[in-house]
């Protein structure tokens, strides 16, 4: 094993790290710090050629690998215990063609660094709402943003992609090449191969009109009777997520509310700026503001709004769940655990509805075409000693709530939940899945996902 590890160094152009090398805790930390895995060998990619020499250096020694783009998958399946790591963190390669509208992205860019590039021709994709985000398991678990009522989730804005298959083979990925392919890649996770490119359509977002607004906590039910009813009649350039938070102490947040219980809302207009107040004045009158921050500002900077608010090294434990309708019922349940058990926990209603509706459950891996929002609910602290208490009231929380949802959720809000939350999740698209995961990964050797078995 020795003799083959040193063999791999020889033809890695990027890093190949042991347990013993003194950057190894480094290289295995991943943004949950509740996952703790030892992995027996990281390989950090800089070349396609070295995803391919990694995944053959795997099939050699039969052992299990992982695939890392920005390590913020919630139960940690960017690393596995005892297996092969591959890490894309050094692939950042950015090309934007501002005539095409199109930016083509390696898979060890961060979202931050995208929006960077595009902003610059005052373009942007779909994408999550921090900038840090890694683009690779965001886009292949279906991507949804800030952007996505005005133009879809991220892989309706996918238009191609290059892929490490299980047995070393490199091709392209679109409409036209291999699209059994494309359209599994399309929200059905890293279970195909090792996507180390990724082509985007982009559109013209320059500057938006965005930040918080905060109720007080008390007024949740009337605010969110009022959001479920509202949100639907607006145009697709208003994007706004519902969520419950305690204020965090700092800008730009007076010290008078720290602490407090809220709950609120987070804009995103796309639209003519001269129109976002008559847009946000019902949200006003609904009930008073306890603290409003809009303002225009450049995309890229709403993008990285939450980025120093929750760094690399927390722990998180989250649930997850698709939303059609949010019923009177469901409601009562928000009210009972709507105060966070610590000051990083929340619940977030991202909008899904808009341009995402334009797409058919059938035309990608995505199946709940009909949800209106995917729902989130995380525990978060910087403590270890406080895992239990946000386990718990995420569980609780989650349980309370999911009688009323539709059933499965975004893979990645979900932690290692069972076959039966992946299958549901996919819905009628998982034997189709399964088809096409036969053809690619017949072994499944690329399992360390929310796994798609393959099947007939």
């Amino acid at each position: 094993m020795e003799t083959q590890t040193n063999s791999l160094k020889m033809k890695i152009s990027g890093e190949v790290i042991l347990p013993q090398d003194f950057n190894y805790q480094e290289a295995r930390t991943i943004y949950n710090a509740m996952i703790e895995k030892q992995t027996a060998v990281i390989v950090k990619c800089k070349h396609v050629e070295d995803v391919f020499t990694a995944v053959n250096y795997a099939l050699l020694n039969k052992m299990e690998v992982s695939i890392k783009s920005g390590g913020h998958n919630g139960p940690g399946l960017s690393l596995v215990d005892d297996g092969l790591a591959i890490d894309l963190s050094l692939m950042k390669g950015i090309q934007v063609d501002p005539k095409k509208k199109t930016v083509t992205v390696e898979a060890g860019c961060t979202w931050g660094e995208v929006d960077k590039a595009t902003h610059e021709f005052g373009l942007a994709t779909v994408s999550g709402i921090m900038s840090t985000t890694g683009v690779g398991g965001l886009s292949l678990g279906g991507g949804h943003g800030y952007l996505t009522r005005k133009f879809g989730i991220t892989i309706d804005n996918l238009v191609g992609a290059e892929v490490v298959l299980a047995d070393g083979q490199v091709i392209h990925t679109s409409k036209d090449e291999n699209p059994g392919l494309f359209w599994a890649l399309r929200g059905g996770g890293g279970n195909f191969g090792v996507v180390t490119s990724f082509e985007y359509r982009l559109h013209p977002v320059k500057n938006v009109v965005a930040g918080p607004m905060f109720w007080p906590i008390e007024q949740l039910e009337t605010t969110l009777k009022w959001y479920r009813n509202w949100l639907p009649t607006m145009p697709d350039e208003v994007y706004a997520f519902y969520l419950v938070a305690e204020v965090a102490a700092g800008d730009p947040f007076p010290k008078e509310i720290h602490g407090k219980k809220v709950c609120g809302l987070l804009w995103c207009y796309t639209g003519p700026q001269d129109q976002f107040e008559r847009i946000i004045q019902p949200a006003r009158e609904v009930a008073k503001p306890l603290f409003e921050y809009t303002a225009e500002m450049p995309y890229p900077e709403l993008q990285s709004m939450f980025d120093d608010l929750y760094p690399k090294g927390y722990q998180w434990y989250w649930k997850g769940d698709f939303v059609r309708e949010i019923s009177d019922e469901a409601i009562e349940e928000h009210l009972r655990f709507s105060r966070v058990p610590t000051p990083l926990s929340t619940m977030h209603l991202y909008p899904v509805d808009g341009a995402a509706h334009q797409v058919g459950k059938n035309e990608t891996a995505w199946d709940k075409r009909d949800a209106r929002w995917s729902m989130v609910i995380v525990g978060v602290d910087p403590e270890p000693a406080n895992n239990e208490k946000i386990k718990t009231w995420a569980r609780s929380y989650w349980e309370a709530l999911h009688p009323h949802e539709l059933g499965g959720a975004y893979i990645n809000f979900m932690m290692e939940e069972g076959q039966d939350r992946i299958e549901a999740s996919y819905g009628e698209n998982y034997k189709r899945l399964q088809k096409i995961n036969t053809k690619y990964d017949p072994h499944n050797f690329f399992h360390v996902n929310q796994n798609i078995k393959p099947g007939k």
